[in-house]
């Protein structure tokens, strides 16, 4: 099965922003031959902070995504928080993503299938790869074009996580499509004084582990200027790292 790629900054900051990642991508991909799935959300409703940076919102954020897809021609993932969300959000992007912490909820799993749509479920970092057979079952059943599975680590004890990578092949028994989120798994939630640390140099031997338990998917939040990015940024990867990373998985 051809890996599927997803890549972008963590949370819509700028339309100029989003145009110097897609750019890159979009080089990538003629460069590479690869069809990667441009990421980004409009609301990150989970900081650890009320003073963190959300986003642009769901009107601004999905005509800035609209606007990446007609100018670079590339595919669209994006997450929802709420169930309302998964309509609107299902009339632009092609991936719905349900964020880690929600895996459970069913509304939001049963909305997001609802549209037809390919659903991204992040396992939690509270379950086993096992555990998300339930999850699966669910959006399979309210009707999502496909379903995918995303190994994304476990807590392990406070502020830190470990990645399980027998999670993928469990997880292979579930769904045809599972993701390693490599840049999210390297994280140190909490960590860093009312936000989320992290150790992006280990990003790329995640990437490569996860190749040699099964994974054909990979995601990686990139930014061009990760220690200034407004979320995410010590466990995100530099923009000019992506190609060669991606090199490796080839």
């Amino acid at each position: 099965m051809i890996p599927e790629i997803i890549a972008g900054p963590c949370v819509i900051e700028s339309a100029e922003l989003l145009d110097c990642v897609a750019a890159r991508i979009a080089e990538i991909n003629r460069s590479l031959g690869t069809d990667i799935i441009f990421k980004a959300s409009f609301d990150k409703a989970n900081r650890t902070s009320l003073a963190s940076y959300r986003g642009v919102g769901i009107d601004k954020g999905l005509q800035m995504l609209d606007d990446v897809r007609s100018k670079w021609g590339l595919r669209l993932l994006t997450d929802i928080h709420e169930a309302w969300q998964a309509a609107p959000v299902g009339e632009v992007v092609d991936v719905i993503q349900i964020p880690a912490f929600l895996c459970r909820q069913t509304d939001l799993l049963v909305a997001a299938a609802k549209t037809g749509r390919t659903v991204n479920i992040k396992k939690a970092q509270f379950l086993s790869g096992d555990d998300m057979r339930y999850p699966y079952q669910k959006a399979v059943e309210s009707g999502a074009g496909e379903v995918w599975l995303t190994e994304r680590g476990n807590i392990y004890g406070y502020n830190n996580l470990v990645v399980d990578f027998r999670n993928i092949a469990d997880m292979l028994h579930i769904a045809p499509r599972v993701v390693m989120d490599c840049t999210h798994s390297v994280q140190r939630p909490g960590a860093a004084g009312g936000k989320t640390g992290g150790n992006r140099e280990f990003v790329p031997a995640m990437a490569l582990a996860a190749k040699a338990f099964g994974a054909n998917g990979y995601f990686f939040e990139v930014h061009p200027d990760p220690d200034h990015a407004l979320s995410d940024g010590p466990n995100m990867l530099y923009l000019s790292d992506l190609e060669n990373v991606i090199k490796t998985l080839l």
